[in-house]
This record gives structure tokens, C-alpha cells and sequence, in this order.
């Protein structure tokens, strides 16, 4: 996610700029000790950094029921996430993905899918969290904004609500859509195999709206059992 910054951005401070950049290379949800961790700083001070960034909007926290002592807050970024007060935008990595496909001389739309497939098993994320969470945590990440919806069938849909490549789509969209279309794949190849990409209908990216429809595998998980945020 390409990150503007203005001067009133809560993101204009180091510390918080580093937060949110971390948890948008993870593209999972992350504890306050594992954050802190990370970046050498102590769990008191990230989790008032936090606090300052969910209040600004660029992250939420869930928190997680254990058996013995407090809640454990986990935090990713927030799908609606408008870092610098704008739609996040991903033009960056998207020039460096079509980089790879031009510098390969793959220019089929088959073998821009592919390429983009091999793209996604690479964004599959690690963690402890389960492949429903992890694979929501990275569209969000992405800067997609996505919205999950139950499908009538028992699936489980993923509405796009932000186009971070609108401008790449309007120049060329079989190509750049063909390559988030083969992404979506590789991203359930690494996270649950199991899992069926049943559907996936773009939308003009200027209104945004995509739907990424799945069955099976991680699309078994109730909706009403996934963790809300706070």
C-alpha cells in the first residue's frame, strides 16, 4: 500500500509511520508484544502509539478471549484505512508485479495469471491466525477495503470497496485484472488449498465493488464466529 503523509497525519510521527508500515508488510493481525518486539520498543509505548492510530482510523483492534488473565489485543490495519486522508493506492508494487511479468516475456493473459499466481503464494502470510483472517488481513493490506458478505449458498464473499490500481485498470484492464485474478488464486494456494475461487467479477474501478466469491475450505467459517473489532 503506497502511503501518502501529510503534516496532520498521525502517521507524521516515526514511530507510528513504523507501526503501520509493519503491520502492512506482515499482512496479518499482530499482537502488542510481537509489534514491540519487532521493532525493539516497549509494549507500553507501541500500545499508546496503537491507541493514537486506531482513533485516527488506519488500524483496529480485536481482542482475543484467553483462558487465564486479560483479553489479548490483536491489531492489522483498518479496512477503510485512508492513510494521508485518501483511498490507498498501490501503484508501486503494481509497477513492479508488471515489471516481472514484461521482464519474464509473459504477456499472455495466461501467463499474466500465472505470474500473478506465483505472486500470491508469496504474499501468503505466516502466523497464527486462521487462513480466513490472514487472507481478509492481506486484501486489507493491499489496500482493497474489503467488506465480507455471506453468501446465500453458505460461501463467503469479499466485496472490494477500493481499487488501489484504478488508474493501471483504466489504461489496461484484462491485464491488471488478470493479474489480481491469478494473485487471488496463489493467495488460497498458500493459505487453503481447499479453498474454490467460485467467482471473481470485477467492477468499474472508479465506483470500486469487485466481488471475490469462494467456497469451501476457509469460506466454511461462520461469519458470526469471526472476531469483531473494537
Amino acid at each position: 500500500m503506497d502511503l501518502p503523509a501529510r503534516p496532520d497525519d498521525a502517521l507524521a510521527q516515526p514511530t507510528r509511520a513504523r507501526l503501520f508500515n509493519l503491520l502492512d508488510e506482515l499482512r496479518r493481525p499482530a499482537g502488542t508484544e510481537e509489534l514491540a518486539e519487532r521493532l525493539g520498543l516497549h509494549p507500553n509505548g507501541v500500545r499508546l502509539h496503537l491507541e493514537r492510530l486506531r482513533k485516527a482510523g488506519l488500524v483496529v483492534r480485536e481482542r482475543i478471549r484467553q483462558a487465564r488473565g486479560r483479553p489479548r489485543d490483536m491489531w492489522m490495519i483498518a479496512p477503510d484505512a485512508r492513510p494521508g486522508g485518501d483511498p490507498p493506492s498501490g501503484y508501486a508494487q503494481l509497477g513492479r508485479w508488471l515489471a516481472r511479468v514484461i521482464s519474464l516475456g509473459k504477456t499472455s493473459l495466461r501467463r499474466v495469471e500465472a505470474t500473478g499466481r506465483d505472486i500470491g503464494r508469496e504474499l501468503a502470510p505466516e502466523g497464527d491466525c486462521s487462513a480466513e483472517e490472514k487472507m481478509y488481513a492481506v486484501l486489507v493490506s493491499l489496500g482493497f477495503q474489503p467488506r465480507r458478505e455471506a453468501a446465500l449458498d453458505g460461501g463467503l464473499t469479499y466485496r472490494l470497496c477500493n481499487c488501489p490500481y484504478r488508474d493501471a485498470v483504466r489504461a489496461s484492464p484484462e491485464v491488471v485484472c488478470t493479474l489480481h485474478r491469478g494473485m487471488t488464486r496463489g493467495l488460497l494456494d498458500g493459505l487453503a488449498p481447499r479453498t474454490t475461487l467460485a467467482g471473481f467479477v470485477p467492477r468499474d474501478p472508479a465506483a470500486a465493488g469487485c466481488l471475490v466469491e469462494l467456497r469451501g475450505g476457509l469460506a466454511v467459517e461462520p461469519l458470526d464466529q469471526l472476531s469483531e473489532p473494537v
